[in-house]
């Protein structure tokens, strides 16, 4: 097959124009795809001073928002209005965020700036006359250095835990526009105008969700696009059962759009068929529910950034976004195969780490007997490092 770009003649005569379609045929191949913009936000957010003086407005926004909002390298742009132009020595814009952490109790609190920029956006000089309007134009930026260090910039988030120990924990932005007057080369104050903003970094899946997995004889038969994870619940001794393995399927890139239910497989296995009857009542669809798969998020806190006695001195929430739900594919005589999905409960941001402040995802397995001293078998805690994304896989990746 030609990898090269159609060959034409000199000119196209009328009636000649190739067809074309939007997708390649069974005997073409996409070599490339410039897929165009998605269509902007035409909306302007507005907002005053306290005096009337000096308006900021901020375009490409939607109508009817709360706040202003932008994406990972959005370009912040707009106009400074003003109704009075004398005396003003200065005006420029400031955007900037913060990470602020309290651990309550006396763990203490410590903020962390995100300096963005300062542009000047007008100085006095020799006879010259402020502009009325004065137009700005700032691109965000991706990352961010703290303590030495680079960061993603963090979406803005605010998560506590009540009680003791606990935390609050927050990111957030702002833009301020200043005006600075001065009478007789002396300062006699200044205009401010601020908003806070919400950043939004956006991301997708560089894969889709692969199809579905196959069952034969012993369990899922497995192929590229599934990674399998395996673990063990142990049969405790003098039982008479044998151990169970267990083989946990997901998707390999284990990164997933945040609205779309996560897909899995699982197989539980034995050597003997009673070791295998005697822990299906724990299995998934026993009477005795011991056996769960979630998706969960964990927000941590850290004021001091320190280790005792090895331990990291950190105040974490977990919270339950997603539970798996379970159907039986298949079974022998010592197996039994289940698929099922995730379905992923609404949340706003995707997982982010810094240095005193981060949100994880992670699949969670739990085989958890009710009354541990009976049971014949010991449980499991496995869990699987995952990540969201705010958009869907697409082909070409538009749009982000």
């Amino acid at each position: 097959m030609s990898t090269g770009p159609p060959s034409y003649g000199d000119a196209l005569q009328p009636g000649s124009t190739p067809s074309y379609s939007a997708e390649p045929g069974l005997d073409e191949q996409r070599l490339a795809i410039h897929a165009r913009s998605l269509p902007r936000a035409t909306g302007t957010f507005t907002i005053s001073s306290g005096n009337g003086n000096a308006t900021l407005c901020l375009t490409a926004q939607e109508d009817k928002i709360e706040l202003p909002v932008y994406g990972t390298g959005a370009v912040v742009a707009g106009t400074v209005e003003l109704t009075k132009t004398d005396n003003i020595s200065a005006i420029e814009i400031t955007l900037e965020g913060r990470v602020k952490v309290h651990e309550l109790g006396e763990g203490g609190h410590i903020e962390t700036p995100i300096s963005i920029g300062t542009v000047q956006l007008w100085n006095k000089g020799d006879d010259t006359v402020c502009p009325a309007t004065l137009p700005f134009s700032v691109t965000l930026p991706t990352t961010f250095q703290s303590e030495g260090r680079s960061y993603p910039l963090p979406p803005s988030h605010s998560v506590s835990l009540e009680g003791l120990p606990g935390f609050n924990a927050d990111t957030d932005y702002s833009i301020t526009a200043h005006i600075k007057s001065k009478k007789f080369g002396l300062p006699i104050g200044s205009t401010t105008v601020s908003t806070p903003f919400i950043y939004q970094p956006r991301s997708r899946p560089a894969h889709p969700i692969p199809t579905p997995l196959e069952c034969e004889k012993a369990g899922f038969i497995e192929r590229p696009g599934w990674k399998v994870f395996r673990s063990v619940v142990k049969a405790r001794a003098n039982t008479g059962f044998q151990d169970i393995d267990v083989k946990l399927y997901i998707p390999e890139s284990r990164i997933f759009y945040l609205a779309e239910p996560i897909p899995f497989h699982i197989t539980f296995e034995s050597t003997t068929p009673q070791s295998l009857a005697g822990f299906l009542p724990f299995g998934p669809a026993g009477d005795l529910h011991a056996t769960h798969l979630q998706l969960m998020r964990q927000s941590a806190a850290d004021v001091r950034g320190a280790f005792i006695l090895g331990t990291k001195t950190n105040i974490w929430r977990n919270d339950t976004i997603g539970e798996g739900s379970f159907e039986r594919t298949a079974e022998g005589a010592t197996w039994v195969s289940f698929s099922g999905t995730i379905p992923i409960e609404p949340v706003k941001v995707t997982g982010f780490k810094l240095k005193h402040f981060s949100v994880t995802d992670v699949l969670l397995l739990t085989v958890t007997p009710p009354d541990a001293k009976k049971s014949p078998f010991v449980g499991i805690w496995e869990t699987i490092a995952v990540r969201l994304t705010t958009d869907a896989w697409v082909e070409d990746g538009r749009g982000v």
